[in-house]
């Protein structure tokens, strides 16, 4: 059976807030370095988390796709945006693209999002 993303990330949220816990003063500019980032700029707020998401999809970054795309769900990213950002991340990387981006296709699928 395959890992459950959703559970992978709630992992992810709990060791995030174990960094806050042993580290509060760096877990808190962290926090709101990211906060401040992902704010409605020039770019709206669900842009950047699309954008970040391909990066992360581009290096590999599992919590970071894991953030991102629950972020930008958030965010009010519809299927088809994510659908897009996929097949840029695709065109961009090729298989290795393809194989990220299965994440956020299992993802979407365990949230009722496809």
């Amino acid at each position: 059976m395959p890992e459950s993303q959703i559970d992978l990330n709630n992992n992810r949220k709990k060791q995030l807030g174990r960094i806050i816990e042993v580290m509060p003063e760096k877990g808190k500019q962290l926090m709101d370095q990211v906060g401040e980032t992902y704010k409605d700029g020039a770019l709206e707020r669900k842009t950047k988390h699309l954008m970040a998401l391909a990066i992360a999809l581009g290096v590999g970054c599992q919590n970071c796709v894991l953030f991102h795309t629950e972020a930008a769900l958030a965010s009010g990213a519809s299927k088809e945006e994510f659908l897009d950002t996929i097949s840029i991340v695709s065109s961009m990387r090729g298989t290795t693209g393809v194989a990220e981006s299965l994440r956020v296709i299992q993802f979407l699928d365990e949230l009722g999002k496809l």
